[in-house]
C-alpha cells in the first residue's frame, strides 16, 4: 500500500487511513458543536441535540473497518464527483431569449429552450441561461447531451410554468408487469435529463406500447456488451482483477454485472446472508427477479496489468457463481446540471394512486456525475427522479404545492446518489380520496444512496420493496404520515445495511423510521422515541435480524451528528 499523505488522511489512492478516520470524526463533531456544517441558512433545521452528545459505539466500530461493516454502508463518496461540493464553471453558450423564449409567459417557450440546449450539446457543452421571468412550457424540456447546464436566475426568480403532462406529450405509459397502472407514476420528467439515444429508444417503445426496461443497457434485459470477466473479490475492495484489460481505459464508465444463480445466493447476500434469507421464498417474487442481474455503474481510475482500481469500493462480494463481468452501458449523460429555477405544473387535483398523468418534475436517467441545485418543483405528480442514475447530487431542492405521489423517487438500479438539504413541504390542499403520499422513495435493488439534512413536513422513508440495500437517511426531521408501496411480488422491503441516523420524528410514528425489528443488518441510531400505528410491517426474514439500535429516543444525542458528512470528512 502507498504511504499516507499526512495532509488529508488518505493514502495516494484516495482511500481512508486510520488517521483520516479519526481526524474526520473530530472535524464533524466540531462542526456540529458550532452549527457550521457547510449548509446555507435555508437548510433544514437540526434536531435539538442533547447537552453532551456521546460518541456512538457503532461509529467507533465503523472506523475500524469502514468498507465492510456489517450494519453501516460506506457512502463517503456518494454524489457528483464522489461528493464534490464544487461544480464546473462552464462557459455560457446560449440565452434562451435569443432563441425566442419570452419571459412573460405569453407563448410556449419549450421549443426555444430545447433549441438552446441542443446548441449547447452540439458545441460540446456549456451553460444555457434562463433569465428571470416566467416561461410557459407546453412541451417537455430535454437535456440530452453531456456537460450541458440549464441555469436559471434562482428558484425565486426563474419559473417554468408547465401546462401539459407526459401522457399528453408522449402517450400513455402502461406497466411492464401488466394491469392498468400508469408508469408515469414513477418515471419521466417535464425536465428530463437522459442521453439522446436512450431517450429515443425509451419513448419509441412507449409510443409502441412495448413497455421497456428503463436501465443502463437498453429496453430489454442483458442488452449490454460484455467487456471482460472479473475474478473473485470481497465487498469493500477497491481493486479487481479482470481477465482482459484491453477494452478498458482509465476514466471509462463500466457496469459491474452480477447474475443470480438458481439458489438465489446473490439475493441472499444482498439481504446479509444467514438462515433468514436462506429460508426466504424467492422464486415467486417476479418483480424482484426482473431487477437482476444487478448492475453497478462505476468509473475506472487506474489499470495496472490486469488490476483495475475503481472510483468506489465494491458494494457486494464478487463470486464466480454470479458470473461477474464488466459490461458497456449505453452512452451515459455526464456532467449535466439544472440550477436556479422553479418548475410549476398547472395545478390539477392529485390523481388516484398509480394513475398519474405525468405532471412530473426533474428526472435524471442513465445519468452519472450530474446534479441539480436550487430547484423547486410545485404541483407535481412526482418530484425529483433518479432512474438508473448514479453518482448524482440533488442539493437545495424542494417539493411543494398540492401534494405529490413520490416527492423523490430512486429506482431501477440507482446507486451512490446524494440528496442533501431537501424539503418536502406540507401540501397546500387536502389529499383527494384514493391518493397516496410516499415521501423519499428507494426501490429496485438501488444501493448506497444518501438522504441528508432534510425537512419533511409530510411523507415517510418510503422503501418500496424491490429489496434496496445499503442506503442512508441521516439528520432529517419528518412528520411521518406517509405510507410505503410495493406489492408482495416485489420481494423484501429491505436488504442489508440500511442506516437511519439522527432522525427527529415529529408525530411519534415508528413505521419505516425505526427499522431495527424489520430490516436485516440495519442500524437505527439517535431517532426519536416512537410507537407503532397506521401502516405496520412485519419482517420479511425469520430469525435474528442482526440489527442494531443505539441512542434510542435521543436525536442529536450522538457523535457524529450526520453519518454521511462524517464519512465524507474522513476522506479529508
Amino acid at each position: 500500500m502507498d504511504r499516507m499523505d499526512a495532509t488529508d488522511g488518505t493514502d495516494r489512492t484516495g482511500h481512508l487511513t486510520r488517521r483520516g478516520l479519526l481526524y474526520g470524526a473530530a472535524a464533524v463533531t466540531a462542526a456540529a458543536a458550532t452549527g457550521v456544517t457547510g449548509g446555507p441558512a435555508k437548510a433544514a433545521p437540526r434536531a435539538r441535540a442533547a447537552a453532551r452528545p456521546e460518541p456512538a459505539a457503532l461509529w467507533r466500530e465503523f472506523t475500524a473497518d469502514p468498507y465492510r461493516h456489517a450494519q453501516i454502508p460506506y457512502v463517503g463518496r456518494a454524489g457528483y464527483r464522489s461528493g464534490s461540493e464544487s461544480r464546473p464553471h462552464t462557459r455560457v453558450v446560449a440565452d434562451v431569449r435569443a432563441y425566442g423564449a419570452r419571459p412573460d409567459g405569453s407563448a410556449d417557450a419549450a421549443p426555444a429552450i430545447n433549441r438552446a440546449l441542443e446548441h449547447a450539446g452540439r458545441a460540446g457543452g456549456g451553460t444555457v441561461l434562463v433569465p428571470a421571468g416566467t416561461y410557459r412550457i407546453d412541451g417537455l424540456i430535454r437535456i440530452a447531451h453531456s456537460n450541458v447546464v440549464l441555469r436559471g436566475a434562482g428558484s425565486g426568480r426563474t419559473k417554468l410554468h408547465a401546462t401539459r403532462n407526459l401522457t399528453e406529450l408522449i402517450g400513455p405509459y402502461g406497466s411492464r408487469y401488466g394491469g392498468d397502472k400508469s408508469s408515469w407514476s414513477w418515471a419521466g420528467g417535464l425536465i428530463w435529463a437522459c442521453p439522446q439515444a436512450r431517450w429515443n429508444s425509451l419513448t419509441d417503445a412507449i409510443r409502441a406500447a412495448d413497455w421497456p426496461f428503463e436501465g443502463w443497457t437498453g429496453n430489454k434485459r442483458d442488452e449490454g456488451r460484455p467487456l471482460t470477466a472479473v475474478r473473485p473479490a470481497g465487498r469493500g475492495a477497491w481493486t479487481v482483477t479482470v481477465d482482459d484489460p484491453a477494452p478498458l481505459a482509465p476514466g471509462r464508465l463500466v457496469l459491474l454485472r452480477l447474475a443470480d444463480d438458481a439458489g438465489h445466493t446473490l439475493l441472499e447476500h444482498m439481504a446479509g446472508g444467514g438462515p433468514g434469507p436462506e429460508a426466504y421464498t424467492w422464486d415467486d417474487k417476479t418483480k424482484l427477479l426482473s431487477n437482476v442481474p444487478y448492475e453497478w455503474p462505476v468509473r475506472i481510475m487506474r489499470i495496472e496489468g490486469r488490476k483495475v482500481t475503481l472510483e468506489r469500493p465494491l458494494p457486494l462480494d464478487v463470486r464466480p457463481e454470479w458470473r461477474p463481468e464488466l459490461v458497456a452501458p449505453v452512452e451515459p449523460l455526464t456532467g449535466a446540471g439544472v440550477e436556479g429555477l422553479t418548475l410549476e405544473a398547472v395545478e390539477t387535483p392529485q390523481a388516484p394512486h398509480l394513475l398519474d398523468k405525468g405532471y412530473n418534475g426533474l428526472t435524471f436517467q442513465c445519468a452519472y456525475d450530474c446534479w441539480a441545485e436550487d430547484v423547486v418543483v410545485r404541483h407535481v405528480d412526482n418530484g425529483f427522479g433518479l432512474v438508473a442514475a448514479s453518482a448524482c447530487t440533488l442539493r437545495h431542492t424542494r417539493v411543494e404545492g398540492r401534494g405529490a405521489h413520490h416527492p423523490y423517487f430512486c429506482r431501477e438500479g440507482s446507486h451512490d446518489n446524494l440528496v442533501q438539504d431537501f424539503t418536502v413541504a406540507r401540501r397546500t390542499v387536502p389529499a383527494p380520496a384514493g391518493t397516496q403520499m410516499h415521501g423519499i422513495n428507494v426501490e429496485g435493488l438501488s444501493s448506497h444512496n444518501v438522504w441528508s439534512r432534510g425537512l419533511m413536513e409530510t411523507g415517510t422513508f418510503d422503501t418500496h420493496r424491490g429489496m434496496p440495500f445499503a442506503n442512508v437517511r441521516t439528520e432529517i426531521t419528518v412528520e411521518n404520515d406517509g405510507r410505503h408501496g410495493g406489492d408482495a411480488s416485489a420481494g423484501p422491503l429491505y436488504g442489508a445495511r440500511f442506516a437511519h441516523w439522527n432522525v427527529t420524528v415529529t408525530n411519534g410514528r415508528a413505521g419505516l423510521v425505526k427499522i431495527d425489528e424489520i430490516a436485516p443488518y440495519s442500524a437505527t441510531v439517535a431517532i426519536s422515541e416512537v410507537r407503532e400505528f397506521d401502516q405496520i410491517d412485519v419482517p420479511d426474514f425469520s430469525g435474528d435480524l442482526h440489527a442494531r439500535v443505539e441512542a434510542y429516543g435521543r436525536p442529536g444525542g450522538v457523535e457524529p451528528r450526520n453519518l454521511y458528512e462524517a464519512q465524507r470528512a474522513l476522506r479529508r
